[in-house]
């Protein structure tokens, strides 16, 4: 939907009106993938879309409803309830039996409604009186209650590569008629952490700019966010990327995902009892000064906190990862941090991802695709070289 209408925010301006016009996504949306394999069937089965903010999940949900001819209802979780609900099933039901037109109820941030609000959907999607599509940026395996999961398929949508990233970017300055160049265009979308919704926020906020749009003034003006949430599925891969990177012996990778959740704000005691827990299952008797190490970094947290005992505890970490202990503490921290601030924020590598559920295996979680632990671009990265 392109319009000059400057009243509506760019993502709601620029949002795809065909398939044609949808950007990413190909492995479930391409010619021969699952999604175009089931529209031909003239149907759609009900689904969740699991996958990061800004992906499409929305975008997809209104294009499936379009393509099917539904009457597409959308729902957000934050702000509707049972009451709510109940009226749309309703409706739906009247709709199927007058006019013989199906309904797609979807539901953003499924994950927020508790276990009362999603079996309320039951009933409705095994009659077949609505279709049911939820969005959710967390792991349906642990938001999702299973009699709703087992009714559903999970699709699992990606982040946007900085390429998909560009041509959408370059599609939103057409439509508002405004350029930017070319090193500040990369930069917007480096920042955007494949999230297209944030790059086109971005997007919006230059043009509108007063200032000359050097790439310096663009870095003073857009403030980076980095992505982390302590309560969510990340916050459990991170620290698994970590505890699986001292594993395999890389102090890099080790110091690189200790900087990534020091500088989103985690609790540094959280990451000092998992480097204990760690030197006693992994390291053991083998190197006992491990386990003294990591005991006196949690009281140096203990006593400093963050961001004096930041040091303190890539000791540990560096210590429980190659063995013997290193000097180059403080330059490896500021080398990662300082890669966290201006590098864009790669995707975890699945091989380090946790894998608690059977979902998440068939999904890939835990299975190695690169040798490298460390996130796309940053590969050759060695922390403690001169």
């Amino acid at each position: 939907m392109e319009t000059n209408d400057t009243s509506i925010p760019l993502p709601e301006r620029l949002r795809p009106q065909t398939f044609d016009e949808y950007v990413g996504q190909t492995h479930i949306v391409g010619a021969d993938a699952l999604l175009k394999t089931v529209l031909r069937s003239g149907s759609v089965p009900s689904m969740i879309l699991w996958g990061p903010p800004g992906s499409g999940k929305t975008t997809l949900a209104h294009l499936l409803a379009k393509q099917v001819k539904a009457e597409c209802v959308q729902m957000s979780a934050i702000s509707s309830g049972k009451q709510e609900l109940t009226k749309v099933i309703a409706d739906a039901k009247q709709r199927k039996e007058f006019f013989k037109q199906n309904t797609i109820l979807f539901v953003d941030e499924i994950h927020r409604w508790n276990k009362a609000q999603q079996d309320a959907l039951l009933s409705a999607v095994e009659k077949g009186v609505i279709t049911f599509i939820g969005a959710t940026t967390e792991n349906p395996s642990f938001e999702v209650n299973n009699a709703l999961l087992s009714r559903c398929q999970v699709i699992v949508l990606k982040s946007l590569t900085e390429k998909e990233l560009d041509v959408i970017a370059r599609r939103a300055e057409k439509t508002i008629n405004f350029t930017l160049p070319d090193d500040v265009r990369s930069h917007v979308v480096g920042l955007s952490n494949g999230d297209a919704r944030v790059m086109l926020n971005m997007v919006d906020v230059l043009s509108k700019a007063t200032i000359k749009l050097t790439l310096e003034n663009v870095r003073t003006l857009l403030q980076k966010t980095l992505q982390y949430d302590r309560h969510a599925e990340e916050h459990y891969n991170t620290i698994s990327a970590l505890h699986k990177s001292m594993r395999a012996s890389d102090p890099t990778a080790s110091v690189y995902w200790l900087a990534r959740m020091l500088e989103a704000g985690e609790d540094p005691l959280y990451v000092a009892r998992r480097v204990i827990r760690f030197a006693s299952e992994d390291i053991g008797n083998a190197k006992p000064n491990a386990l003294v190490l990591a005991v006196a970094a949690y009281q140096a947290c203990h006593m400093l906190g963050m961001p004096e005992c930041n040091l303190a505890l890539t000791q540990a970490v560096e210590y429980c990862a190659s063995a013997p202990k290193s000097r180059a503490m403080d330059t490896a921290y500021v080398r990662a941090k300082k890669d966290i601030i201006d590098r864009p924020q790669g995707a975890i590598p699945m091989h380090l991802r946790n894998a608690p559920t059977q979902l998440m295996k068939e999904l890939g979680y835990g299975k190695r695709e690169q040798d490298s632990n460390m996130p796309q671009g940053l590969e050759d990265r060695n922390y403690f070289s001169d």
